[in-house]
């Protein structure tokens, strides 16, 4: 185990996910439901399958594209949905 990596990726993560929209829909549906466990449980399993694809689409496509285009395509995409969201399109 690479704990250097194991760390790193916790750290960028946590912090990512710190405010955002799954943090705030996560807390509304607790409130709601007043059942925080089960939204707990839903919302880890949630998280670990969306990293799970995202580490396997990372690991298959970092094999055939060099980082820099990978990097590049991120930017991009985050730049779309940027101004999807200021469109109110998204």
């Amino acid at each position: 185990m690479d704990w250097k990596v194991l760390l790193s990726t916790f750290g960028v993560i946590f912090l990512a996910e710190m405010g955002d929209k799954t943090q705030l829909a996560a807390m509304t549906l607790a409130a709601q439901t007043h059942k925080p466990w089960a939204v707990f449980v839903g919302a880890a399993v949630a998280l670990a399958c969306v990293s799970a694809v995202g580490v396997a689409v990372g690991g298959v496509v970092g094999h055939y594209l060099p980082l820099v285009w990978i990097k590049r395509a991120a930017a991009v995409a985050f730049i779309v949905i940027g101004v999807l969201i200021l469109a109110d399109k998204f």
